[in-house]
């Protein structure tokens, strides 16, 4: 909705700026998109004179121009044809932006003659689409007076208006709403009657579908139709209308102005006597204003005559029936028409004209004949003609019924303290009716049903600023609970394995039955009798599968390196409350192919991500037991720590490749479950604190060791007495070869360890190194019978 200052003006009684103005819209709950303002678009531009205008020498098209401007005489190159002496016109000086085309001008020859400026033409100002030559302004303007004052420009307000305001889709009702916020005095147009000279002879019928209750109209004869009178296409344009003749531009001013749509028929071309607003019929079409057809269905209103359907009731008018310059006879509908039926029209038919427009959000149906007398009053004025009586054919819906206002419900609601008399003024002024305690809203405000509209309306007009600002109170602070020491693990677990680098998975807590009894599951008990899907059949034995398969999803989808890890509840037992907690992750990488497809690193760094967060969650020291993993396991690459010959309480290690087969996982995949009920509570002790990191200045050793190993021992066993044969100096122990063929003794393998040195206080001296390889080798035979291999 667009409006200007002036037509503002003419509702209401103010000397505020455009400023003001926009400022007041704001706090009234009107929200202002834009303001197009000329004055600052051509704030460089001014009028000038021409004192001579001669023939450019280089050109036969050109004048050449010494011109009078606020910048003093200047002298101009210009090609208009009407460029003549005694011209008053538009001046751009030197650094100007043209608006039509962002030209920046500079000083320049053209020709050979620089010019110092433009003059400028209508079309170049965006003042009109085209022009001739330049602009022809009245020689009683004086020099240097600014563009947009000289040419009747002002600034053009555009808001966005809400669904529920209809009445805000004229500038009477915007009007009314800044009166009742103070920003001046509202200014009452009656509408007096215009008595007819002769009954109507068009008949009006309406049909009983309520697709349009109420129908006013009345035919004036002998009008003069051609164009409108300046100040009504001014007024249109300055909104971005175009004037078409001046019986289309006075039902679009009404509309803009009352926000009261209506339509004007060449009554001459009407087929019989009467005009009827009813449903369309199958296969009717209707050729409207805008040059298309449209299907005219049982679900949508139209006007129609004796020879069919003629217009798109409250959407647009027809083809047939329009007003041209041989109009005589006109007729004039005021109609109201169902405002769900034209939003649907609407919607269905891709017209959005601003009847339709305003028709859909609730046209006030007590402007019935106010809006059809005000038409009357102008065609009258401006075509003159004869009216005839006006004809009121239904019964527009009656007023909003009054209800109950209890004055104080405004400070309850809002926290406004404000006194009844105030209250009421405000109300008053909106155009409700005031009863003692009931209210009674205007035939404009259909939106209004209840107390917190009125409070609503309150609020806005005192302002949004006046609300008091009134901290809420504390909220009670609930007594923060005491987690128990399997809560305090998961949390532990949660950060640890996150700062590791591996991300928190949640799945379902079940699974495929097939699945699950590869992993030690699918007992009867735990299938689910109603499953959410066909693959969501069982309670999970492990969480293991719903990580693996999370794994290969996101390998197929080109992001193979995973890590990933869940904490939550299996189910291992026969029923279903058999279930315990467990923390579970895997690791799939991807590393650089190898002949056997393996990453012994990944293995490794798995193994130790699980050292770790075992130490993090105190568990006490767990024996390592391999060769007996559950069978999605592989074997030789996979073991057990248990408490004690039978408790489990962690397994880890490589997945079986046939397990990832039947998934339809690429391998390797490595993993590890901790059963958290299985693990005991840390016992309680002092604290003891780490001493601060001091590396020390000395270079680092290693020395490589192959030891002879009996065949039942585990070549992990052999890592832990190396480490303790001197752990001031030893730092490391890795395995990083085993042997068993030609020239190792049967009943043994060949095990070559790496272990690294770091001397502390001195450097390391032959005979220091070679007693601490005696060490070494003394500490794998006590604990391994292990002897050096020769």
């Amino acid at each position: 909705m667009k409006f200007t200052l002036s037509w503002l003006r003419e509702h209401l009684d103010t000397t505020a700026t455009v400023d003001q103005v926009v400022e007041a819209m704001t706090m009234a709950g009107l929200e202002v998109e834009h303001v197009d303002d000329p004055g600052a678009r051509l704030a460089g531009f001014s009028v000038a004179r021409i004192v001579e205008a001669v023939q450019h020498p280089n050109a036969d098209r050109l004048r050449v121009c010494q011109v009078d401007t606020v910048d003093g005489r200047k002298e101009i190159v210009c090609g208009a044809p009407n460029a003549r002496a005694g011209l008053t016109t538009i001046y751009a000086p030197i650094g100007a932006c043209i608006p039509a085309n962002g030209v920046v001008l500079e000083a320049r020859p053209v020709r050979g003659v620089v010019s110092n400026g433009m003059l400028c033409s209508a079309a170049e100002l965006q003042t009109a689409e085209e022009s001739d030559g330049i602009l022809e302004l009245d020689g009683d303007l004086a020099v240097g007076t600014p563009a947009a004052k000289a040419l009747g420009l002002e600034a053009v307000i555009d808001f966005e208006v809400t669904p529920n305001r209809p009445d805000w889709l004229g500038v009477d009702g915007v009007a009314r709403d800044l009166a009742a916020a103070g920003l001046g005095t509202l200014r009452i147009h009656a509408i007096a009657p215009v008595a007819g000279t002769f009954p109507c002879p068009v008949e009006i019928r309406l049909d009983d579908s309520g697709a349009c209750p109420a129908f006013a109209g009345r035919l004036i004869r002998g009008v003069r139709n051609g164009p409108s009178p300046d100040w009504l296409q001014q007024k249109l344009k300055s909104i971005g209308l175009r004037p078409i003749s001046a019986l289309v531009d006075i039902t679009n001013l009404i509309t803009f102005d009352r926000a009261r749509p209506l339509h004007v028929y060449d009554a001459g071309r009407l087929a019989g006597s009467w005009i009827e607003a009813r449903l369309g019929r199958e296969g009717e079409t209707v050729e409207a204003l805008d040059g298309k057809t449209y299907a005219a269905g049982p679900e949508i209103c139209v006007i129609g005559d004796a020879s069919g359907a003629l217009g798109l009731g409250g959407v647009m008018g027809g083809a047939s029936t329009g007003c041209s310059e041989t109009t005589t006879d006109v007729f004039i509908e005021s109609a109201w028409f169902d405002p769900i039926r034209i939003a649907q029209t609407g919607r269905t038919l891709g017209i959005a004209s601003d009847a339709q427009y305003r028709f859909a959000r609730g046209v006030d149906p007590e402007s019935l004949l106010p809006g059809l007398e005000l038409a009357t009053r102008l065609i009258l004025e401006i075509c003159g003609g004869e009216p005839s009586e006006a004809v009121l054919a239904g019964q527009a819906p009656t007023r909003p019924a009054p209800f109950a206002f209890d004055r104080s419900y405004v400070e309850a609601l809002s926290g406004l303290s404000l006194d009844r008399g105030r209250i009421d003024s405000i109300l008053a002024a909106l155009g409700f009716g005031l009863e003692g305690d009931l209210v009674v809203p205007p035939s404009w405000r259909r939106d209004v049903e209840g107390r917190a509209d009125l409070v609503e309306e309150v609020a806005r007009i005192a302002g949004y600023g006046a609300l008091p600002s009134t901290p809420l109170p504390p909220a009670p602070q609930a007594p923060g609970g005491v987690l128990t020491v399997r809560q305090a693990r998961m949390r532990t677990a949660r950060r640890a394995l996150a700062a590791a680098g591996y991300a928190e998975a949640v799945t379902w807590s079940f699974m495929k039955r097939e699945t699950a009894e590869r992993f030690g599951g699918g007992a009867p008990e735990l299938v689910l009798s109603n499953p959410i899907a066909a693959d969501l059949d069982c309670m999970r034995p492990s969480i293991l599968p719903n990580l693996i398969e999370a794994a290969g999803r996101n390998a197929r989808r080109g992001f193979p390196d995973a890590a990933l890890f869940e904490i939550g509840p299996i189910y291992r037992g026969d029923q279903p409350g058999d279930q315990s907690a467990v923390i579970a992750a895997v690791l799939a990488p991807h590393a650089p192919r190898r002949w056997d497809g393996r990453n012994e690193d990944a293995l490794f760094t798995l193994k130790g991500d699980l050292e770790a967060l075992l130490a993090e969650l105190s568990a006490p020291p767990l024996q390592t037991v391999q060769g007996a993993s559950a069978p999605w396991w592989s074997p030789g690459r996979s073991a057990r720590l248990q408490m004690g010959p039978k408790t489990v309480a962690v397994e880890f290690g490589e997945i079986h490749p046939a397990i990832l087969k039947a998934m339809d996982v690429a391998g390797p995949v490595y993993g590890f479950e901790i059963h958290l009920d299985v693990l005991p509570e840390p016992r309680r002790r002092a604290v003891k604190t780490r001493p601060a990191f001091q590396p020390s200045p000395l270079m680092p050793l290693s020395r490589d060791f192959a030891f002879l190993l009996p065949e039942g021992v585990q070549a992990g066993d052999l890592v832990r007495p190396i480490l303790a044969a001197d752990k001031a100096l030893i730092t490391g122990a890795r395995i990083f070869d085993v042997y068993q063929g030609d020239g190792v003794p049967e009943g043994f393998r060949s095990v070559a360890v790496e272990v690294q040195v770091q001397p502390q206080d001195r450097t390391l001296t032959d005979a220091d190194i070679e007693a601490l390889s005696a060490r070494i080798v003394a500490a794998a035979e006590k604990a391994t019978g292990a002897r050096l291999r020769g």
